[in-house]
């Protein structure tokens, strides 16, 4: 409003004062004016030109990086995935992840094998268009099991410690009584080693007759071959897996894979190779990690 001088006219100069203050431009300012403008600009609602690049351009890691293009088949669903060659399996794992929602400790990863997540993509020799095969389940499907195997694990351990050694059980001496059989795979006492890749044979299961063990790990099954029929057995199903040296030929052991939630499932076999139980165990209960 126009001031009024004490003869009730206006005052010109303030009024001509007042129009002269238009308001300063960023772009005419000085640069030691610049933190002003800015300031300025932020109590206007605008944004500075440097937080616009910022936001423009983002924060894109892989720019520059030679990529890949995967196809991650997973539960019956397939996802299309494009990553670093120089990742790692473990970085290819938390990608997965964010896809699926599955966590990395409970991925199986598959291709041309299980995939060590210490090597890159590019040492494994991982190729465009390649297929990777995830086996496992999310967390909710875990707790969705009425009965862990952690639990049932500790169980059978505790029970363990009550009985008299396995190999001097009745039940177990008719089929060892019959002594080593002739074609069973070599042994090494003491030693671990990754499955073969050929099946496990020249075992006896409980009736005496000879079994083999074949483990599908792009199918995440176990399968059991006999004589007469094979059957494939989910991993996941696999409560349990119980081992014990054979006295007097502690290179070889007896081994069950509980099948159910008691003992009465469990599946007997015997003349097991001392230097693959542990990486049998592993792959079975969900470890999955080699030596």
């Amino acid at each position: 409003m126009a001031a009024q001088d004490g003869s009730g006219g206006v005052d010109m100069e303030s009024e001509a004062s007042l129009s002269s203050q238009e308001p300063v431009l960023c772009e005419k300012v000085s640069e030691g004016n610049a933190a002003s403008c800015e300031q300025a600009a932020k109590s206007d609602g605008e944004i500075p030109a440097s937080q616009v690049s910022a936001v423009s351009n983002g924060g894109d890691s892989d720019e520059g990086k030679e990529m890949v293009d995967l196809k991650i088949i997973w539960n019956k669903n397939k996802y299309d995935l494009k990553i670093p060659l120089d990742g790692t399996g473990a970085n290819l794992k938390e990608r997965i992840h964010s896809l699926t929602g599955l966590p990395p400790a409970m991925q199986k990863v598959m291709y041309k094998g299980l995939l060590p997540e210490d090597k890159t993509l590019r040492e494994i020799k991982v190729t465009n268009g390649a297929k990777i095969m995830v086996v496992g389940s999310t967390i909710n499907d875990v707790l969705a099991v009425n009965t862990p195997k952690e639990v049932i694990q500790q169980e059978v351990k505790a029970e363990e410690n009550k009985k008299e050694p396995l190999c001097r059980q009745k039940q177990h001496r008719k089929v060892l009584d019959k002594g080593k059989p002739e074609d069973v795979m070599p042994s090494i006492k003491g030693a671990k080693e990754r499955l073969p890749t050929v099946p496990l044979s020249g075992m006896y299961n409980k009736s005496g007759g000879k079994v083999r063990l074949t483990f599908k790990l792009e199918q995440d099954q176990l399968w059991i071959g006999t004589k007469e029929r094979t059957e494939k057995i989910p991993m996941g199903s696999i409560k349990n897996v119980v081992t014990e040296p054979i006295e007097g030929h502690e290179d070889y052991h007896m081994m069950a894979f509980q099948l159910g939630p008691t003992e009465a499932s469990q599946y007997w076999v015997y003349w097991v190779p001392a230097q693959f139980v542990d990486a049998i165990k592993d792959t079975v209960l969900g470890k999955w990690q080699y030596f």
